[in-house]
Order: structure tokens, then sequence, then C-alpha cells
């Protein structure tokens, strides 16, 4: 009997499946509509955290045309692909690693980006947040799940490692997202609480050697300044106290689109890239703030059902990966911006201006869309 709804019954054979023009094109219709939805309400609160700037809602509208050209690429590709390739892209991003230590350039301080001859500049680190979950589901998906200690000590061998490297850039944030991503994997392929429990121990052993050892001075401050924002008002402590301001004052309501005063009179810094969460708690309330983490909300709930419906370990695990870095965004530059993080650098997901780190989750979201888009179609 041929189940209903899923071959062309012009056919009159039952051996055609109807594919949808979606599917043809590899692109979720949901997870799109949800996409395009939270970039065009970014687009407004940007031109309101850029002070009325058009010049940066364009080159941002110009940065998002090219992510979402990225992943439909992305999306065309099989799952199949990313499995295959994905010790070598690892290979080739801890090879780029090591050579922006060595002769990477940077500013402030830093040194996280690649200027090769020929090419244009580039973080490799950036390219890290789809590598190590990726490599990492390449490696975990090879072995029954759960893992045994083994396994596990080389899964987080491969998480690990390229984590301490941009951290020694330094790049505290990007480290954070590269490590929770690979760790995601790690813990969905069914790491036992006992070994969990064993890492916490680890990290809060370790946590006091590397606030002595590893950590620098201006890392040190903002625990500090999180800690007592007003013990430095005017210096340290002012990014958390007028961020914190603005989100107060907006109220259910908000004063408004373009009423901000915090963003608009240059009380708060950044208004346009980490701390835009703040511009739109202001001008749009209680009421945008829930509005926006709705939008976030059904877009996660999708990408959840999109790793539960993968159709084996390495999608599983990817797509779950890929969907918990996404809600660490989130949470991250809220939990900053709040005043209940530190402040590590982390944008607000597809709303903050900027460029590699859009590219990047819209990479993210291609990769999902074609683990749920190749899926094969299983009839009785």
């Amino acid at each position: 009997m041929v189940a209903h709804g899923l071959f062309d019954a012009t056919t009159g054979d039952g051996l055609v499946p109807r594919k949808s023009w979606w599917s043809i094109v590899h692109i979720d219709p949901w997870l799109l509509l949800l996409l395009v939805i939270l970039v065009t309400g970014g687009l407004f609160v940007l031109y309101s955290g850029a002070d009325r700037d058009m010049a940066v809602v364009e080159a941002q509208g110009i940065r998002l045309g090219i992510a979402f050209l990225v992943m439909l690429v992305f999306a065309q590709l099989d799952p199949a692909v990313y499995r295959r390739w994905a010790p070598w892209l690892f290979l080739a991003g801890l090879t780029a690693l090591a050579a922006v230590l060595l002769v990477g350039t940077g500013a402030k301080g830093a040194q996280r980006w690649l200027d090769l001859p020929g090419l244009p500049r580039f973080q490799p680190s950036e390219i890290m947040k789809l590598v190590v979950p990726m490599m990492a589901s390449w490696y975990l998906s090879r072995y029954y799940l759960p893992p045994g200690f083994r396994t596990i000590t080389v899964a987080l061998a491969i998480v690990l490692v390229p984590m301490a490297m941009i951290g020694l850039q330094p790049d505290l944030g990007t480290a954070l997202l590269v490590g929770s991503a690979g760790l995601f994997v790690v813990f969905f392929a069914g790491i036992s609480w006992k070994l969990i429990s064993a890492f916490l121990g680890l990290v809060a052993i370790a946590a006091p050697l590397m606030w002595f050892f590893g950590m620098r001075e201006y890392q040190k401050q903002r625990v500090l300044t999180l800690l007592d924002p007003q013990s430095d008002p005017l210096g340290a402590g002012w990014n958390i106290i007028q961020s914190t301001t603005a989100i107060g004052s907006g109220g259910m309501e908000g004063k408004g689109w373009l009423q901000g005063t915090q963003s608009h009179l240059a009380f708060l810094p950044e208004s346009h890239t980490d701390f835009i969460v703040a511009v739109l708690a202001e001008e749009f309330g209680f009421v945008g703030m829930m509005v926006l983490l709705g939008v976030y909300l059904l877009i996660l709930l999708r990408c959840l059902f999109i790793a539960t419906t993968a159709q084996d370990s390495f999608s599983r695990l990817l797509a779950g990966a890929l969907t918990m870095t996404f809600f660490i965004y989130i949470f991250v530059n809220m939990g900053m911006v709040s005043g209940l993080l530190p402040v590590v650098g982390v944008p607000l997901p597809l709303i903050s201006y900027g460029g590699t780190s859009v590219v990047t989750l819209m990479a993210a979201f291609g990769v999902l869309m074609s683990i749920h888009t190749h899926r094969r179609m299983i009839g009785a």
C-alpha cells in the first residue's frame, strides 16, 4: 500500500516521490520566515541604535544579503559532504589558528585576523564555530552511543585545543562560543552525569589558577566590574550602568522608536553592536523584549525539531549543537547587557551590527536546513 501524499498520484505506480518546491531548493520555509522577521525588525532597531545613520543600515543590509546567499549555498550540500570533510576542515582550522598566533594581525593587544597575500582578511576563530562541532560530531558518530571514557576524552581534546588557541589571541567571547558548541556535541552524545560532575569539579579547581595565571588584567577587571559596577562608575562600570539604566527606563511599552535617550544622547556605549538590546528595551519596553524573545524561541524550537528528526547520529549531534550555540549567543549577550554576566564581546545574533558573526550564523542555519531537507523519504 502506498502512503497517501508521499507519492505522485499521476504516475499510477506510486514510485515517484512528490517533492515540494522548498524541498527542491533545500530551504525550510518556516525557519526562513522566522529569520526574515528577525533581521527585518533588527534593521529598524539598528537604524535607531546607529543614531539614524542610514549608511550603517545599508552596510548591514548588504552583509545580510551575503549571509542569506551563504545559507542557501550551505543548504544545498548533503550532510554526508560535511561529514566527509570534517577532519580536513578541522586540520585546516587548527593550522589557521596557529598562524594567527604567529603572524596574525589585530588591534588593542588582540591578534585575531589573518591577512594573507591574495586573500581577503579573515578571522579563523569564526570558522571554528562551525568546524569544531562538525568535527566532534564526526568523531563521536563513528562509535556506539553513549560513548566510553576514552572516546569522550578524545572528543574533549577536539573541543578544548582550539578553544585554548582562541583564548590565547585573546578572544574570550569567541572561545566561549566555540567551546560551548563542541561541548554540546559531547553532552548530546550521552555523557553520564558522573562525568559531567567530574568535569565541573575540574573546572572549579582550575578557576583559581585561571584567575592568577590565565587571565589578563582587563579580563579580571570585567569580572570585578560585574560584581560591583559602582566601584568605577565613570570608567570600567560605565557600560553596565548605562545599559541597565536604558533597559529599566523602557518600562512596559517603551519610549517609542527613535525616542531613546541613553543611545541618542551618547550615554550608551556600542549602541549598535554589543549593547543594541538595551536600545530595543528602552524604545520598545518589556513588550518589545517579549516579542524579540518570542521570535528567538520559535527559531530555537524549529531548530530543535530539525535536530530531533535527523536520520543519523552525525546530523542529530551537529544540529543539536548548532541550535544550542545560537541559544548561547542570545543568553550571553543579554546576560552581559543586563549586568548578569561579564562583558565578553558577544553580539546579539542577527540584530547587532557586524559581518563575520552574521555570515557564520547564517551558514549554521544553512547546515540545519541541509540536514532537514536531505532526509531520505521512507514510505510503505
